[in-house]
């Protein structure tokens, strides 16, 4: 996915800056605002052990697949509903699930009515995010889940993974310029192309994970891990409104929506990181009840704290130092003239004089 903030480009920085800190002896990575799930997944690929946590629930979801779901998914529940399950090798049935989805039958569901040019055609509001096509399949595949899960025909880790790999699916045909505050006047060509369910990749290790929904202050206070590494919102952007339409898919709850872009209520979700009176004292609280032997924290030249509020900030539970990386700006409006193309990112440490 285009995200905001994504660190995929920073993987290798973040590795080998880590690596030049923290001990052999650490296993326990706590990715507690993850996201996508890139900087916990890549962690889990090297070994570790990962806790992983976002209060957006559309990144719960996406974490629970990418995080938790550690073994060969089965789908013993649906040999019966896709007999050709029964010959195909375990580890490719879930590929097989998804060629499944995607050829079943369109309905004129909650996305449809809601965010397709056909649905919303004569009302007050007149939206676009996908074609009508992809609109009613995504619907389709949605409601498809939620009937298996609720018929127990699939388990909670195979669950996850077909959501995630709808979310995943179906953002790469959405008709944004990068993120759901708005969507274009006209079609564009790739979101003109009719989506298929592409399968997430699933990562298989041997190590037991845990993924939560959460805010990350009251959650701090009851995990317990090694290296802590935090990836905040830096300005005020809040991410329920940049991506609220993947929360509406992800929970498929038909909530009550308004205005253009069909925003849902996002009040229990708005980030205290996005505030500039909250941020300093929020950021404090966490750092504080942080029970961890090392603290990382990603953030840019341009966020509502500065380099000296965090080195205050995190200088208080032991030993800080920092590393930083050029990187090219995030533009979630194409047509927006910034004043610099990059960005600089720190990655602050801080090496714990002692644990809670």
């Amino acid at each position: 996915m285009n995200y905001i903030g994504s660190k995929l480009s920073l993987l290798k920085f973040l590795e080998e800056s880590i690596n030049k800190v923290v001990d052999k002896n650490s296993r326990v990575f706590c990715d507690l605002f993850a996201g996508t799930g890139a900087v916990g997944a890549y962690f889990k690929k090297k070994g570790y052990s990962v806790i992983a946590n976002d209060l957006q629930y559309y990144s719960y979801i996406l974490n629970k697949h990418y995080i938790e779901n550690h073994r060969v998914l089965k789908f013993d529940g649906l040999v019966d509903i896709i007999p050709e399950l029964k010959n195909i090798k375990l580890s490719e049935r879930k590929d097989a699930v998804c060629d499944y989805l995607s050829d079943i039958t369109v309905v004129n569901g909650f996305i449809f009515k809601n965010y397709c040019p056909g649905g919303t055609k004569g009302k007050k509001e007149q939206r676009q995010y996908f074609s009508d096509e992809n609109g009613k399949k995504c619907d389709a595949i949605r409601q498809k889940i939620e009937n298996w899960k609720i018929k127990k025909a699939i388990t909670g880790g195979e669950y996850y993974f077909l959501l995630a790999s709808l979310i995943e699916s179906i953002d790469k045909c959405a008709n944004t310029a990068s993120v759901y505050g708005a969507f274009l006047k006209q079609i564009k060509k790739s979101a003109r192309k009719i989506f298929t369910l592409k399968p997430a990749e699933l990562i298989i290790n041997d190590q037991n994970h845990r993924v939560y929904n959460k805010d990350i202050n009251k959650l701090i206070k009851t995990v317990k891990g090694d290296v802590l590494y935090l990836d905040p919102p830096y300005n005020q952007r809040q991410y329920a409104t940049n991506y609220h339409v993947l929360e509406t898919i992800a929970k498929y709850d038909n909530p009550s929506i308004h205005g253009k872009t069909g925003l849902r209520d996002y009040e229990d979700q708005k980030s205290a990181y996005c505030s500039r009176v909250q941020v300093k004292k929020t950021f404090k609280d966490l750092i504080d009840n942080a029970n961890v032997r090392y603290i990382f924290l990603s953030y840019n030249n341009e966020g509502l704290m500065t380099p000296e509020d965090i080195k205050e900030i995190m200088g208080t539970r032991g030993k800080y130092g920092f590393f930083t990386q050029k990187y090219n700006r995030f533009k979630a409006d194409k047509g927006r003239i910034y004043k610099a193309k990059n960005t600089v990112e720190f990655l602050h440490y801080v090496i714990c004089g002692k644990n809670l």
